[in-house]
């Protein structure tokens, strides 16, 4: 069995990146013989334009740009898929957002101003909406929110939540003080810091995010190293993945094994460490496998690196989620496949 239970439709600013990296993924997953073998002539210049003149007409939230991430998916041998969207895209959650961001007239305060503008340009009600129909004919795909954690937002948060029917709920932290870590035009908020005293700070937010009740999943784990900022020794973060894995079985929740930031950061790791995931492995914390993709030809990207990884520390099962429940589906049939 392998699931990707975290994936993106969307992820903006929208720059001329996003714009190439969006053509670049259409290409990739254009059904029939590879378009790129008539590259270099002008039909292929009108069939790209008219590929990418169609995704921005009919926005993210559309079936065929959705198929591009089940079909692909699919060949590379995922059977449970989970859809999710950041809680900062929607214009209903930016009271949320700016209440518990930095955004302030210092740089980094205006730099994320910026930025919320940039991405806060969608509705929930329409993401939730596309989704939801979506399901009825696709019955391996579930309905998920990435919903960032702050210090003492549970009430506020859950009431945002409970408005709609999700399959699961990922909690996040991508924020400290309001600072938002891994954006990497803020990344100078690293100089300076205490490398122990920072992933503290990280992992006590972790803390409250696993035993709050509001999340089935916590998001990668130890994203803080997304620009390689650790303790040389990594070693000495070992009482702090030992704390947050107790908590984390002793509340119930998942975390993922996410991909993403070894194919897409300097880091090029995945989330959690070998080290990390050695560690949740002893305290048996439930696991589930997530690419991060933002883009349809990155779906599944790694994952059999990471369920190879999962059976090598002796996980048999892996977490899947519909209806706000867990459910645990084994690796192999009869858990006999283990050594392959």
């Amino acid at each position: 069995m392998k699931v990707d239970m975290h994936f993106h439709l969307e992820e903006g600013p929208y720059s001329l990146r996003w714009l190439s990296r969006t053509l670049q993924g259409l290409a990739a997953t254009e059904p029939g013989p590879d378009p790129a073998l008539g590259h270099h002539t002008i039909e292929y210049a009108e069939e790209m334009k008219q590929l990418l003149s169609r995704r921005m007409e009919q926005g993210a939230y559309s079936e065929e740009w959705l198929d591009r991430y089940l079909i692909r998916g699919r060949e590379r041998g995922i059977q449970e898929f989970g859809v999710v969207d950041h809680l900062y895209r929607f214009r209903e959650c930016r009271p949320y957002y700016e209440k518990h961001m930095l955004l302030d007239d210092s740089r980094v305060g205006k730099l994320q101003r910026t930025w919320l503008d940039q991405v806060c340009v969608a509705s929930i009600a329409d993401f939730v909406n596309f989704v939801t129909e979506a399901k009825k004919t696709r019955p391996d795909l579930a309905l998920g929110i990435e919903a960032d954690f702050f210090p003492g937002c549970e009430a506020e948060l859950g009431e945002i939540l409970s408005g709609y029917d999700w399959d699961y709920v990922i909690g996040s932290v991508h924020f400290l003080e309001g600072w938002g870590f891994d954006n990497p035009e803020a990344k100078t908020g690293f100089d300076g810091r205490d490398p122990v005293q920072t992933y503290a700070d990280y992992y006590e937010l972790l803390r409250q995010a696993s035993v709050s009740g509001l999340f089935q999943i916590i998001a990668h784990p130890d994203n803080l190293k997304v620009f390689g900022f650790r303790p040389a020794n990594e070693k000495k973060l070992l009482p702090y993945y030992r704390s947050i894995a107790k908590e984390m079985a002793r509340s119930g929740v998942a975390t993922e094994i996410n991909t993403g930031l070894a194919y897409r950061y300097p880091i090029a790791e995945s989330c959690p460490s070998p080290l990390f995931l050695s560690v949740l492995a002893h305290y048996r914390v439930p696991l589930t496998l997530s690419s991060d993709a933002h883009f349809p030809d990155d779906i599944g990207t790694l994952l059999d690196t990471a369920l190879a990884d999962m059976v090598k520390l002796g996980y048999k099962e892996l977490a899947v989620f519909r209806d706000g429940e867990r459910r645990m589906v084994p690796i192999f049939k009869n858990n006999h496949a283990a050594a392959k």
